[in-house]
Protein backbone atom coordinates (compact mmCIF):
# COMPACT_ATOMS: atom_id res chain seq x y z
CA UNK A 1 0.00 0.00 0.00
CA UNK A 2 1.11 3.57 -0.73
CA UNK A 3 2.07 5.61 2.31
CA UNK A 4 -0.55 8.19 3.34
CA UNK A 5 0.68 11.73 3.99
CA UNK A 6 -1.33 14.40 5.77
CA UNK A 7 -0.65 18.00 4.64
CA UNK A 8 -1.64 20.63 7.19
CA UNK A 9 -1.28 24.07 5.58
CA UNK A 10 -3.69 27.00 5.22
CA UNK A 11 -2.15 28.20 1.93
CA UNK A 12 -4.13 26.66 -0.95
CA UNK A 13 -1.23 27.16 -3.39
CA UNK A 14 1.18 25.32 -1.10
CA UNK A 15 -1.35 22.53 -0.66
CA UNK A 16 -1.74 22.10 -4.42
CA UNK A 17 2.04 22.09 -5.00
CA UNK A 18 2.70 19.56 -2.24
CA UNK A 19 -0.20 17.37 -3.31
CA UNK A 20 1.02 17.30 -6.93
CA UNK A 21 4.62 16.50 -5.87
CA UNK A 22 3.58 13.71 -3.53
CA UNK A 23 1.05 12.10 -5.87
CA UNK A 24 3.68 12.03 -8.61
CA UNK A 25 5.74 9.85 -6.26
CA UNK A 26 2.78 7.54 -5.62
CA UNK A 27 1.76 8.72 -2.14
CA UNK A 28 -1.83 9.03 -0.92
CA UNK A 29 -2.54 12.58 0.22
CA UNK A 30 -4.97 14.07 2.76
CA UNK A 31 -5.30 17.86 3.24
CA UNK A 32 -6.20 20.02 6.23
CA UNK A 33 -6.54 23.81 6.13
CA UNK A 34 -6.07 24.57 9.84
CA UNK A 35 -4.52 23.07 12.95
CA UNK A 36 -7.73 21.80 14.48
CA UNK A 37 -8.70 19.96 11.29
CA UNK A 38 -5.17 18.58 11.01
CA UNK A 39 -5.34 17.17 14.53
CA UNK A 40 -8.77 15.65 13.79
CA UNK A 41 -7.57 14.03 10.54
CA UNK A 42 -4.56 12.57 12.33
CA UNK A 43 -7.01 10.64 14.49
CA UNK A 44 -9.39 9.54 11.74
CA UNK A 45 -7.04 9.00 8.76
CA UNK A 46 -4.03 7.48 10.59
CA UNK A 47 -1.45 9.02 8.20
CA UNK A 48 2.02 7.55 7.85
CA UNK A 49 3.60 11.02 7.93
CA UNK A 50 2.50 14.63 8.52
CA UNK A 51 3.71 17.80 6.77
CA UNK A 52 2.82 20.46 9.32
CA UNK A 53 2.96 24.20 8.71
CA UNK A 54 3.84 26.35 11.74
CA UNK A 55 1.53 29.33 11.21
CA UNK A 56 -1.99 27.90 11.16
CA UNK A 57 -5.47 29.13 12.19
CA UNK A 58 -7.13 27.74 15.35
CA UNK A 59 -4.11 25.68 16.47
CA UNK A 60 -0.58 26.49 15.34
CA UNK A 61 1.85 23.78 14.27
CA UNK A 62 3.59 23.62 17.64
CA UNK A 63 0.27 23.02 19.39
CA UNK A 64 -0.77 20.35 16.90
CA UNK A 65 2.53 18.48 17.27
CA UNK A 66 2.35 18.68 21.06
CA UNK A 67 -1.23 17.34 21.13
CA UNK A 68 -0.37 14.45 18.79
CA UNK A 69 2.67 13.46 20.84
CA UNK A 70 0.62 13.66 24.01
CA UNK A 71 -2.10 11.33 22.74
CA UNK A 72 -0.41 8.80 20.46
CA UNK A 73 1.26 6.88 23.31
CA UNK A 74 4.39 4.75 23.18
CA UNK A 75 2.99 2.12 20.83
CA UNK A 76 3.08 4.35 17.74
CA UNK A 77 4.91 7.37 16.35
CA UNK A 78 3.82 9.31 13.28
CA UNK A 79 6.76 11.22 11.73
CA UNK A 80 6.21 14.99 11.55
CA UNK A 81 8.07 17.38 9.25
CA UNK A 82 7.56 20.99 10.33
CA UNK A 83 7.31 23.56 7.51
CA UNK A 84 8.14 27.21 8.19
CA UNK A 85 9.53 30.38 6.68
CA UNK A 86 11.40 31.15 9.90
CA UNK A 87 15.17 30.66 9.73
CA UNK A 88 15.92 31.35 13.39
CA UNK A 89 17.47 28.48 15.34
CA UNK A 90 15.08 29.15 18.21
CA UNK A 91 12.09 28.36 16.00
CA UNK A 92 13.66 25.09 14.87
CA UNK A 93 14.42 24.10 18.47
CA UNK A 94 10.85 24.95 19.47
CA UNK A 95 9.49 22.72 16.70
CA UNK A 96 11.72 19.80 17.66
CA UNK A 97 10.75 20.16 21.30
CA UNK A 98 7.08 20.11 20.32
CA UNK A 99 7.67 16.71 18.74
CA UNK A 100 8.70 17.35 15.14
CA UNK A 101 11.16 14.83 13.65
CA UNK A 102 12.46 17.12 10.92
CA UNK A 103 12.30 20.77 9.89
CA UNK A 104 12.15 22.36 6.42
CA UNK A 105 12.49 26.07 5.72
CA UNK A 106 10.35 27.51 2.91
CA UNK A 107 11.04 27.73 0.05
CA UNK A 108 12.53 24.25 -0.33
CA UNK A 109 13.24 22.04 -3.32
CA UNK A 110 10.81 19.14 -3.90
CA UNK A 111 13.75 16.72 -4.13
CA UNK A 112 14.87 17.62 -0.60
CA UNK A 113 11.33 17.21 0.72
CA UNK A 114 10.96 13.79 -0.91
CA UNK A 115 14.35 12.66 0.41
CA UNK A 116 13.39 13.60 3.96
CA UNK A 117 9.99 11.93 3.64
CA UNK A 118 11.56 8.68 2.42
CA UNK A 119 14.11 8.76 5.23
CA UNK A 120 11.50 9.25 7.96
CA UNK A 121 9.13 6.65 6.51
CA UNK A 122 11.97 4.13 6.53
CA UNK A 123 13.10 5.13 10.01
CA UNK A 124 9.63 4.85 11.57
CA UNK A 125 8.28 1.93 9.57
CA UNK A 126 5.77 -0.07 11.68
CA UNK A 127 7.25 -3.07 13.45
CA UNK A 128 5.13 -5.52 11.46
CA UNK A 129 6.55 -4.09 8.25
CA UNK A 130 10.07 -4.45 9.60
CA UNK A 131 9.39 -8.04 10.59
CA UNK A 132 8.11 -8.75 7.08
CA UNK A 133 11.34 -7.40 5.57
CA UNK A 134 14.32 -8.27 7.74
CA UNK A 135 17.56 -6.32 7.16
CA UNK A 136 19.51 -7.52 4.14
CA UNK A 137 22.81 -7.51 6.04
CA UNK A 138 25.00 -6.68 3.04
CA UNK A 139 28.61 -5.66 3.74
CA UNK A 140 30.19 -3.51 1.04
CA UNK A 141 33.78 -2.23 0.91
CA UNK A 142 34.88 0.87 -1.03
CA UNK A 143 38.58 0.90 -1.79
CA UNK A 144 40.56 3.61 -3.57
CA UNK A 145 43.01 2.53 -6.25
CA UNK A 146 45.12 5.51 -5.17
CA UNK A 147 44.78 8.57 -2.99
CA UNK A 148 42.61 11.44 -4.18
CA UNK A 149 40.22 9.47 -6.39
CA UNK A 150 37.18 10.37 -4.26
CA UNK A 151 36.56 7.10 -2.43
CA UNK A 152 35.41 8.73 0.80
CA UNK A 153 33.14 11.16 -1.06
CA UNK A 154 31.47 8.28 -2.88
CA UNK A 155 31.21 6.14 0.28
CA UNK A 156 29.56 8.91 2.33
CA UNK A 157 27.13 10.02 -0.35
CA UNK A 158 26.25 6.49 -1.49
CA UNK A 159 25.41 5.60 2.13
CA UNK A 160 23.17 8.66 2.41
CA UNK A 161 21.49 7.90 -0.93
CA UNK A 162 20.80 4.31 0.10
CA UNK A 163 19.12 5.55 3.28
CA UNK A 164 17.34 8.76 2.29
CA UNK A 165 16.39 7.92 -1.29
CA UNK A 166 15.93 4.15 -1.14
CA UNK A 167 14.77 3.73 2.45
CA UNK A 168 17.55 1.36 3.51
CA UNK A 169 19.05 1.20 6.99
CA UNK A 170 22.76 1.96 6.66
CA UNK A 171 25.83 1.88 8.89
CA UNK A 172 28.85 3.69 7.45
CA UNK A 173 32.27 2.68 8.80
CA UNK A 174 35.35 4.87 8.40
CA UNK A 175 38.01 2.24 7.82
CA UNK A 176 40.72 4.81 7.02
CA UNK A 177 42.12 4.07 10.44
CA UNK A 178 45.12 6.41 10.54
CA UNK A 179 43.75 9.43 8.68
CA UNK A 180 39.98 9.01 8.46
CA UNK A 181 38.12 12.02 7.06
CA UNK A 182 34.52 11.28 8.02
CA UNK A 183 34.72 13.55 11.07
CA UNK A 184 35.76 16.47 8.87
CA UNK A 185 33.55 15.76 5.86
CA UNK A 186 30.49 15.32 8.12
CA UNK A 187 31.32 18.24 10.41
CA UNK A 188 31.80 16.12 13.56
CA UNK A 189 34.08 16.93 16.46
CA UNK A 190 37.03 14.98 17.82
CA UNK A 191 35.08 14.31 21.02
CA UNK A 192 32.89 11.67 19.33
CA UNK A 193 33.44 8.01 20.14
CA UNK A 194 35.29 5.82 17.65
CA UNK A 195 36.16 2.24 16.81
CA UNK A 196 38.89 2.45 19.47
CA UNK A 197 36.17 2.45 22.14
CA UNK A 198 35.02 -0.92 20.78
CA UNK A 199 38.32 -2.72 20.24
CA UNK A 200 39.73 -1.69 23.65
CA UNK A 201 36.67 -2.90 25.57
CA UNK A 202 36.94 -6.21 27.50
CA UNK A 203 34.51 -7.83 25.05
CA UNK A 204 32.69 -6.84 21.87
CA UNK A 205 28.93 -7.13 21.51
CA UNK A 206 26.08 -5.47 19.61
CA UNK A 207 25.08 -3.25 22.54
CA UNK A 208 28.60 -1.86 22.89
CA UNK A 209 28.74 -1.07 19.17
CA UNK A 210 25.33 0.63 19.35
CA UNK A 211 26.58 2.92 22.12
CA UNK A 212 29.63 3.93 20.07
CA UNK A 213 27.78 4.65 16.82
CA UNK A 214 27.11 8.29 15.92
CA UNK A 215 23.79 9.24 14.31
CA UNK A 216 24.28 11.72 11.46
CA UNK A 217 21.54 14.22 10.62
CA UNK A 218 20.97 12.33 7.35
CA UNK A 219 19.82 9.28 9.34
CA UNK A 220 22.92 7.19 8.59
CA UNK A 221 24.68 5.58 11.58
CA UNK A 222 28.43 6.17 11.69
CA UNK A 223 31.35 4.26 13.15
CA UNK A 224 34.22 6.74 13.17
CA UNK A 225 37.94 6.14 12.72
CA UNK A 226 40.36 6.67 15.63
CA UNK A 227 40.88 10.36 16.49
CA UNK A 228 44.68 10.08 16.19
CA UNK A 229 46.99 8.09 13.84
CA UNK A 230 48.85 6.29 16.63
CA UNK A 231 45.66 4.78 18.05
CA UNK A 232 44.95 3.10 14.71
CA UNK A 233 47.40 0.34 15.69
CA UNK A 234 44.86 -0.82 18.28
CA UNK A 235 42.62 -2.09 15.46
CA UNK A 236 43.67 -5.59 14.42
CA UNK A 237 42.78 -7.49 11.28
CA UNK A 238 39.93 -9.44 12.90
CA UNK A 239 38.16 -6.40 14.40
CA UNK A 240 36.39 -4.93 11.37
CA UNK A 241 35.03 -8.32 10.22
CA UNK A 242 33.75 -8.95 13.75
CA UNK A 243 32.05 -5.56 13.83
CA UNK A 244 30.50 -6.25 10.42
CA UNK A 245 29.16 -9.58 11.70
CA UNK A 246 27.49 -7.85 14.66
CA UNK A 247 25.94 -5.22 12.37
CA UNK A 248 24.59 -7.53 9.65
CA UNK A 249 21.38 -8.45 11.54
CA UNK A 250 20.56 -4.78 12.16
CA UNK A 251 21.28 -3.05 8.84
CA UNK A 252 20.50 -3.45 5.17
CA UNK A 253 23.98 -2.14 4.36
CA UNK A 254 27.25 -1.91 6.26
CA UNK A 255 29.42 0.31 4.04
CA UNK A 256 33.13 0.27 4.91
CA UNK A 257 35.36 3.01 3.49
CA UNK A 258 38.93 1.65 3.51
CA UNK A 259 42.25 3.24 2.58
CA UNK A 260 44.53 2.22 -0.25
CA UNK A 261 46.84 -0.11 1.69
CA UNK A 262 46.73 -3.84 0.96
CA UNK A 263 47.49 -4.85 4.55
CA UNK A 264 45.98 -7.47 6.84
CA UNK A 265 43.28 -5.11 8.08
CA UNK A 266 41.99 -4.31 4.60
CA UNK A 267 42.31 -7.90 3.43
CA UNK A 268 40.14 -8.87 6.40
CA UNK A 269 37.52 -6.34 5.24
CA UNK A 270 37.66 -7.71 1.69
CA UNK A 271 37.09 -11.22 2.98
CA UNK A 272 34.07 -10.12 5.03
CA UNK A 273 32.56 -8.00 2.25
CA UNK A 274 30.03 -9.26 -0.23
CA UNK A 275 31.47 -6.88 -2.83
CA UNK A 276 34.55 -4.66 -3.10
CA UNK A 277 34.13 -1.47 -5.12
CA UNK A 278 37.48 -0.24 -6.43
CA UNK A 279 37.22 3.52 -7.02
CA UNK A 280 39.44 4.83 -9.81
CA UNK A 281 40.03 7.69 -12.22
CA UNK A 282 41.09 7.51 -15.86
CA UNK A 283 44.83 8.21 -15.58
CA UNK A 284 47.86 6.00 -16.17
CA UNK A 285 49.05 5.66 -12.57
CA UNK A 286 45.57 4.74 -11.39
CA UNK A 287 45.07 2.21 -14.20
CA UNK A 288 48.40 0.60 -13.24
CA UNK A 289 47.20 0.28 -9.64
CA UNK A 290 43.84 -1.14 -10.67
CA UNK A 291 45.53 -3.88 -12.72
CA UNK A 292 47.64 -4.85 -9.69
CA UNK A 293 44.55 -4.86 -7.45
CA UNK A 294 42.63 -7.07 -9.87
CA UNK A 295 45.57 -9.49 -10.04
CA UNK A 296 45.74 -9.57 -6.23
CA UNK A 297 41.99 -10.27 -5.95
CA UNK A 298 42.38 -13.08 -8.45
CA UNK A 299 45.32 -14.60 -6.52
CA UNK A 300 43.18 -14.46 -3.36
CA UNK A 301 40.62 -16.63 -5.12
CA UNK A 302 37.79 -14.10 -5.20
CA UNK A 303 35.26 -14.56 -8.00
CA UNK A 304 35.32 -11.90 -10.70
CA UNK A 305 31.94 -10.48 -9.69
CA UNK A 306 33.07 -9.67 -6.16
CA UNK A 307 35.40 -6.90 -7.38
CA UNK A 308 33.61 -4.06 -9.17
CA UNK A 309 35.18 -0.98 -10.75
CA UNK A 310 33.82 2.51 -10.12
CA UNK A 311 35.11 5.19 -12.48
CA UNK A 312 34.88 8.52 -10.69
CA UNK A 313 34.93 11.83 -12.63
CA UNK A 314 34.03 9.76 -15.67
CA UNK A 315 33.43 12.75 -17.93
CA UNK A 316 36.61 14.63 -16.95
CA UNK A 317 39.12 15.11 -19.77
CA UNK A 318 42.26 13.10 -19.02
CA UNK A 319 43.17 11.91 -22.51
CA UNK A 320 41.96 8.40 -21.61
CA UNK A 321 38.31 7.66 -22.28
CA UNK A 322 36.21 4.87 -20.79
CA UNK A 323 36.75 2.56 -23.77
CA UNK A 324 40.53 2.99 -23.57
CA UNK A 325 40.51 2.37 -19.83
CA UNK A 326 38.50 -0.82 -20.28
CA UNK A 327 40.88 -1.95 -23.00
CA UNK A 328 43.91 -1.39 -20.76
CA UNK A 329 42.27 -3.31 -17.91
CA UNK A 330 40.81 -6.01 -20.17
CA UNK A 331 37.47 -5.78 -18.37
CA UNK A 332 34.34 -3.67 -18.22
CA UNK A 333 34.01 -0.73 -15.82
CA UNK A 334 30.91 -1.51 -13.76
CA UNK A 335 29.87 1.94 -12.52
CA UNK A 336 30.52 5.57 -13.46
CA UNK A 337 30.16 8.76 -11.42
CA UNK A 338 30.25 12.08 -13.23
CA UNK A 339 32.76 14.86 -12.65
CA UNK A 340 31.48 17.91 -10.77
CA UNK A 341 34.58 18.81 -8.81
CA UNK A 342 33.43 22.23 -7.66
CA UNK A 343 30.22 20.88 -6.14
CA UNK A 344 32.01 17.94 -4.52
CA UNK A 345 34.81 20.00 -2.95
CA UNK A 346 32.35 22.65 -1.75
CA UNK A 347 30.30 19.97 0.01
CA UNK A 348 33.41 18.49 1.61
CA UNK A 349 34.67 21.84 2.86
CA UNK A 350 31.29 22.75 4.33
CA UNK A 351 30.82 19.40 6.09
CA UNK A 352 27.46 18.97 4.32
CA UNK A 353 27.39 15.98 1.88
CA UNK A 354 25.72 16.86 -1.41
CA UNK A 355 23.34 13.88 -1.18
CA UNK A 356 22.04 15.45 2.04
CA UNK A 357 21.81 19.08 0.93
CA UNK A 358 21.81 19.03 -2.89
CA UNK A 359 20.47 15.64 -3.90
CA UNK A 360 18.89 17.20 -7.02
CA UNK A 361 22.29 18.24 -8.46
CA UNK A 362 23.91 16.50 -11.43
CA UNK A 363 26.40 14.87 -9.08
CA UNK A 364 23.58 13.86 -6.72
CA UNK A 365 21.73 12.22 -9.61
CA UNK A 366 24.85 10.30 -10.59
CA UNK A 367 25.38 9.03 -7.02
CA UNK A 368 21.72 8.06 -6.78
CA UNK A 369 22.10 6.01 -9.96
CA UNK A 370 25.12 4.29 -8.39
CA UNK A 371 23.18 3.60 -5.18
CA UNK A 372 20.27 2.16 -7.15
CA UNK A 373 22.68 -0.14 -9.00
CA UNK A 374 24.04 -1.37 -5.66
CA UNK A 375 20.57 -1.90 -4.28
CA UNK A 376 19.44 -3.72 -7.41
CA UNK A 377 22.23 -6.23 -6.87
CA UNK A 378 20.61 -7.19 -3.57
CA UNK A 379 18.03 -9.16 -5.53
CA UNK A 380 20.73 -11.10 -7.38
CA UNK A 381 22.24 -14.12 -5.58
CA UNK A 382 25.88 -13.64 -4.60
CA UNK A 383 28.40 -15.42 -6.87
CA UNK A 384 29.66 -18.77 -5.65
CA UNK A 385 32.81 -18.51 -3.59
CA UNK A 386 31.80 -15.54 -1.44
CA UNK A 387 31.92 -16.67 2.13
CA UNK A 388 28.78 -16.13 4.18
CA UNK A 389 29.42 -14.55 7.55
Amino acid sequence: MAAKILIVDDDANVQRLLQYTLKQEGYDVVNAADGAEGFQLWGTEAPDLILLDVLLPKLDGYQVATKIRGEEGSASHVPIIMLTAEREVEQKVRGLRAGADDYLIKPFHPAELLARIKSLLARFAPRDVLLARPPMGRVLALYGAKGGVGTTTIAINAAIALHRELGRKVCLVDGNLQFGDHRVFLDLGLDRKSIVDIVTAPSMDAELIRQVLVKHDSGVDLLLAPPSPESADLVRSEHLPMIADHQRPKYDYVVIDVDKRLDDVNLGVFEAAEAVFVVMTADLSCLKNVRLILETMSHLGYPTGKTQLVLNRSNAFTGINVKNAEGALKRTIDHQVVNEYRGAISALNSGAPFMFTKADSVLGGSLLQFARALDKQAAVPAPAGISAR
